[in-house]
């Protein structure tokens, strides 16, 4: 069956997907409106529910699966869904949850093995410990959660794959770079953004928590690195490069990094983690367009359209 991002401009629609977000507004004619950001694994489309009633406001929230019908229309350089109906599914219609949601390319078990290996490869006791310890820690969620609530890697196991792609191009650096601390680097990519299990609700219709909106996933896993530290007798510098790795990771004060890069490890992390978010988001943009189409606007880099060449 055909994905809600697989229809083009002018295409009529009628599919099931999952409502991610649920957003009450007012009109100029001061009637309410439903803002729903909609998704099935192809990826999330907009639509817009005008003159919402207090049970569609009711109904039509974060989690629910729904049946969409409508026309796909270009609103602003953007795919947007026209709505003509919407319902909740019936208890009788066999669509899941599961069948919804956009997934990592690799299993669970897979993405727990890339891990693991990289844990195992460090030599150094301290990251190593710290590592497994809170791997072990938030290991369900650590290997559920989206790395982002949009952008990148914002799918089922987003998190885990996101690392386990840094992990790949760090160990292909290892040649280039010898004289680089390959342990604490892995370390560092492994915990970088483990403090989003604490940030975000969860893995479906992904938001923030109170302690993600008023901390931040930054501070919240150096926290965690701390309180690891101390409950296995960990006394060394090697807590505070490995903080540094964490707090330095989005590279520059504008770009939410309480701390510019100090040491090389920290800025390979830096550039490492800017190069696989920048090349999902890029992937995901160019599936939905066909060689020799350019995508819509990513405003996530700069606004910026990608072209898809036809003969690559």
């Amino acid at each position: 069956m055909k994905k809600l991002l697989h229809f083009d401009v002018s295409e009529a629609v009628d599919v099931f997907v999952l409502i991610k977000r649920s957003t009450r507004a007012i009109a100029t004619s001061g009637k309410p409106y439903l803002t729903l950001v909609l998704q099935d694994q192809s990826g999330e489309m907009e639509a817009r529910l005008w003159d919402a009633t207090p049970r569609d406001e009711e109904s039509f929230v974060a989690e629910a699966i729904v049946k969409v019908a409508g026309e796909i229309q270009n609103y602003k350089g953007k795919k947007q869904l026209k709505l003509k109906s919407i319902r909740l599914k019936a208890e009788t219609e066999p669509i899941t949850l599961d069948s919804l949601l956009p997934r990592a390319p690799l299993s669970r078990q897979d993405l727990e093995d890339k891990v693991n290996h990289a844990i195992l490869d460090m030599t150094n006791p301290n990251f190593q410990r710290i590592t497994r310890f809170l791997v072990r820690k938030y290991e369900k969620d650590f290997y559920e959660y989206p790395a982002a609530v949009k952008n990148h890697h914002e799918f089922v196991s987003g998190l885990a794959y996101h690392v386990v792609s840094m992990l790949d191009m760090a160990r292909a650096m290892k040649t280039v770079y010898p004289t680089l601390n390959f342990d604490l680097i892995y370390a560092g990519i492994i915990l970088h953004d483990l403090g989003k299990v604490l940030e975000f609700s969860g893995a479906v219709a992904t938001s923030y928590t109170l302690e993600g909106n008023l901390i931040g996933h930054i501070t919240l896993v150096v926290s965690e690195i701390a309180k690891a530290a101390d409950e296995l007798s960990i006394e060394s510098e090697d807590i505070l490069l490995l903080q540094h790795m964490v707090l330095s990771h989005h590279g520059k004060e504008e770009w939410g990094s309480p701390k510019k890069p100090m040491i090389r490890e920290a800025e390979v992390l830096h550039h490492l983690d800017d190069l696989d978010a920048k090349m999902n988001m890029m992937d995901r943009a160019l599936e939905h367009v066909k060689p020799g189409e350019f995508t819509e606007r990513i405003y996530a880099m700069d606004g910026r359209i990608l072209y898809k060449p036809k003969e690559l």
